[in-house]
């Protein structure tokens, strides 16, 4: 029996809805006489409402994790993150069991590990959230769904509900949440004026009104998209935006317009219908969940897919030659489902 286990957390919005079925597992199961989940500080509201809340380490800085790490007082850490850094931090705080991925030349810090597939020398991809079961698989922790899972209360859904009233939405109006942002990079952004015609086009053929939010900084890029629509849409750039109220918003939309980034697993864990815009990532990485989203993408270009923060070869093809089109596409066969 394990004592103490660490479930270090993912540090991306995305991949971290992505685990929440191997973190609830791991804080049910009763072999290990407690358990604890390291997430950066800016990412624990993702995990606010459900069974993490009030069992997490709030890492604000590298050297605040090596020190709560080393005072924790683990018998094994779960890392569900593939940065060689938190396999390494691990390492230096003698943590005796240590459970990861073997990515990024970190196999030699690992106690246990889970070696992904090659072909020619080069990684297979594989779905985060099947790596993620896979290295919990490790120390015998098995969740019953890969069904991201979210957590909401009434207080929450009736303060995003009154900032939307206060942006302009009627009561009991309907409407698409479009979130054109991306933490990762400028690489991932569609051009504001495709969101925007895509926006247009659901309002003209279901009347639902756009309203386009985005993480804090993202302002410019939710305004863009705003002025670029021909119907009213509701800009949350002036609202306070978090990953809470973010819950409430996409539970409450018909549907979700977002590129490859964390929102789209906020849609799969409520179940609501979700069109995705992808273009340098590789959409292996990201094959679960999908049973109410469309990945839309521009095959056939011998350079996607690069997974670089900024287009290398300066053109953006795989965004940029997306046409609205084929997410209007996509929408319509997710609703004629």
């Amino acid at each position: 029996m394990i004592g103490h286990l660490v479930v270090r957390a993912p540090n991306w919005v995305g991949d971290l809805v992505m685990a929440t079925p191997v973190i609830e597992a791991a804080l049910a199961d009763r072999r290990f006489g407690r358990v604890t989940v390291a997430v950066r500080a800016h990412l624990a509201p993702v995990l606010r409402g459900g069974p993490a809340e009030g069992r997490t380490l709030e890492i604000h800085g590298r050297s605040e994790e090596m020190r709560l790490l080393r005072t924790a007082g683990a018998d094994a850490i779960l890392l569900l993150t593939s940065s060689f850094s938190a396999a390494w931090r691990s390492f230096r705080a003698r943590i005796p069991i240590r459970a990861g991925a073997s990515l990024g030349g970190r196999g030699f810090l690992l106690t246990h590990r889970v070696v992904p597939p090659t072909r020619d020398g080069r990684r297979v991809p594989v779905p985060t959230a099947h790596l993620q079961r896979d290295v919990a698989g490790l120390l015998g922790i098995h969740p019953r769904s890969l069904h991201p899972r979210l957590h909401l209360d009434d207080a929450v859904r009736a303060d995003a509900r009154a900032a939307l009233a206060r942006a302009g939405l009627g009561e009991g109006e309907p409407y698409v949440l479009c979130a054109p942002g991306a933490a990762f990079g400028a690489a991932k952004l569609w051009p504001p004026r495709h969101h925007a015609a895509t926006l247009d086009a659901l309002h003209e053929r279901h009347g639902w009104r756009g309203v386009v939010t985005g993480a804090p900084g993202e302002e410019p890029t939710i305004e863009a998209v705003a002025a670029a629509c021909a119907h009213p849409v509701i800009s949350l750039a002036s609202e306070e935006r978090d990953l809470v109220r973010l819950k409430a918003w996409v539970e409450g939309a018909e549907l979700l317009l977002v590129g490859d980034s964390g929102p789209r697993w906020y849609a799969a864990a409520f179940d609501v219908p979700c069109v995705t815009v992808m273009g340098p990532n590789s959409p292996e990485l990201t094959a679960s969940s999908l049973e109410h989203c469309e990945v839309v993408r521009l095959e056939g270009l011998e350079c996607a897919p690069c997974l670089e923060r900024v287009c290398p070869l300066g053109h953006h093809r795989c965004m940029n030659d997306l046409p609205p089109a084929r997410a209007i596409e996509a929408a319509e066969r997710l609703l004629a489902r």
